[in-house]
């Protein structure tokens, strides 16, 4: 691998240094994540000055970053004993807006990690900034604002309501219509002679009220960001039972936004349970392309003893892959 490339994936960036050498100064190579390319630096001296910063451009000076993020600096000797800086906040322009001493030198190989925990688009004109993730415009249908507005006072009134849901903790109320649109599981119900035709009630217990409302806020087109991000995992199980193939897809790609140490292992059972190869794949890069499975000793164990045997027989074989001898 190139000395100066640096690998990302969601919203982590990998810088692995194979040698120092004689050098004083190594730039790497830009990588991007959100809208920028970003660079980082490193300085010998007595200490190790780590920079981060927008690579030079139009947009990082009409639109400068905003990050919110952490560094990590591990070596890749048996210790692998981290170096990890605290949360930094910064707005960055140029490369002398954000340096980090780390008090220590490295010999040989060693690796710098940058966690990006948010992005926001500082704005030149004053106004208050704004976030780049997640993004409103994945979970807008191509529908007008008016079809959006009749569909909300459709569901929040019960406007002509003819379908009556059973949650867990209580009922909603809907339309045979537009759950026999949005997914092939419900037209059937309402087709067939079944109890859900001729009760017009369909039991969904495995659902909380608040879960199953988002669940309908996202068919009608009405969901708002922060109620999908908060039911992210229940609007998948109800998109895989009900093969609501859309909704599917953007909570697989949401899940995989924001992989970190705390969530890759249930993400992972997530994946392998719904059959979510993107983001099964996601992780298993995560862990171990990235190397972070070294923090997850503990957490790994306890994974294993509860793990299907297929899923531990592929982190394995992902370990072969990763791992081959030089």
């Amino acid at each position: 691998m190139v000395d100066t490339k640096v690998e990302t994936i969601s919203r982590l960036a990998q810088w692995r240094i194979d040698n120092f050498g004689p050098c004083t100064y190594k730039k790497s190579e830009p990588f991007k994540i959100g809208i920028w390319n970003w660079q980082l630096s490193v300085e010998k001296n007595r200490y190790l000055y780590i920079r981060l910063f927008p690579e030079p451009s139009r947009l990082s000076k009409e639109q400068p970053p905003i990050a919110k993020f952490i560094l990590r600096v591990t070596t890749t000797g048996t210790s692998r004993r981290p170096y990890i800086s605290p949360i930094h906040e910064r707005l960055l322009r140029t490369s002398e807006d954000f340096v980090w001493p780390v008090d220590s030198t490295f010999h040989g190989r060693f690796i710098i990690d940058v966690e990006f925990l948010d992005l926001q688009v500082y704005s030149v004109n004053g106004e208050e900034a704004s976030s780049i993730w997640p993004n409103d415009g994945m979970l807008r249908s191509s529908a007008s604002e008016s079809i959006l507005r009749c569909l909300s006072r459709m569901l929040h009134e019960s406007i002509d309501a003819d379908v009556t849901i059973n949650t867990g903790d209580g009922t909603l109320k809907s339309h045979k219509a537009i759950l026999s649109a949005s997914s092939p599981v419900f037209h059937s119900m309402f087709l067939h002679n079944l109890q859900e035709k001729e009760s017009s009630t369909i039991n969904i217990q495995d659902m909380s009220l608040e879960s199953c409302t988002a669940l309908l806020s996202y068919l009608y087109g009405t969901i708002k960001q922060e109620d999908f991000w908060k039911h992210r995992l229940a609007l998948l199980g109800a998109a895989n039972k009900y093969a609501i193939t859309n909704l599917k897809d953007l909570c697989e790609e949401s899940l995989l936004e924001d992989i970190n140490s705390g969530n890759v292992l249930e993400r992972l059972q997530e994946a392998w349970l719904y059959q979510l190869d993107k983001l099964k794949k996601g992780c298993l890069t995560y862990l171990f392309d990235f190397g972070k499975i070294y923090d997850l000793r503990d957490e790994i164990n306890n994974f294993f003893r509860t793990a299907e045997r297929e899923l531990i027989q592929e982190m394995f074989q992902e370990v072969l892959t990763v791992w081959k001898p030089a």
